[in-house]
């Protein structure tokens, strides 16, 4: 038997999917009006600088949760334009890591700032601190729910 969102639900579920959706698009214009990165390029540094700025190719498509093909296309356009490099694994033929150039440092480092203000502005400025932390405890326990899954 299928268990239907009653309203209440369905306004939280609509609500959160909507927010979602206009805050990444919002975020994502401002960061490539701001710094002519993209969300995903934006994405990958980071990932990068909090890993030591060198990882396995397999351990940022899990960390982004993105396809292996998805991630080898967008390092390639991200290479091209210098932000960052492959290196093959010398104790592994077939693996390779994905390293962060100067040029990348430095996207990310410009980037950063202007990202974070919007974030600030359009997300946490509206919100007092017992819905930053009732927002951190339902993304935390979501997020345990999806783990404990499989």
């Amino acid at each position: 038997m299928t268990r239907w969102l009653d309203e209440r639900e369905q306004r939280a579920w609509r609500g959160y999917l909507a927010m979602q959706a206009q805050l990444q698009a919002r975020l994502h214009r401002r960061l490539q009006a701001d710094s002519g990165l993209s969300y995903a390029d934006f994405d990958v540094l980071v990932a990068l600088t909090d890993r030591d700025e060198r990882v396995r190719v397999l351990e940022l498509a899990e960390a982004l949760q993105w396809e292996k093909s998805r991630l080898s296309h967008h390092l390639s356009r991200m290479q091209k334009r210098g932000l960052v490099e492959r290196e093959e694994c010398a104790d592994d033929a077939r693996g390779a890591f994905v390293v962060l150039t100067p040029e990348g440092r430095r996207a990310i480092e410009e980037a950063a700032p202007a990202h974070v203000e919007a974030v600030r502005e359009l997300m946490f400025d509206g919100l007092d601190a017992d819905q930053v932390d009732a927002l951190a405890g339902i993304a935390e326990t979501v997020l345990g729910r999806i783990r404990a899954a499989g």
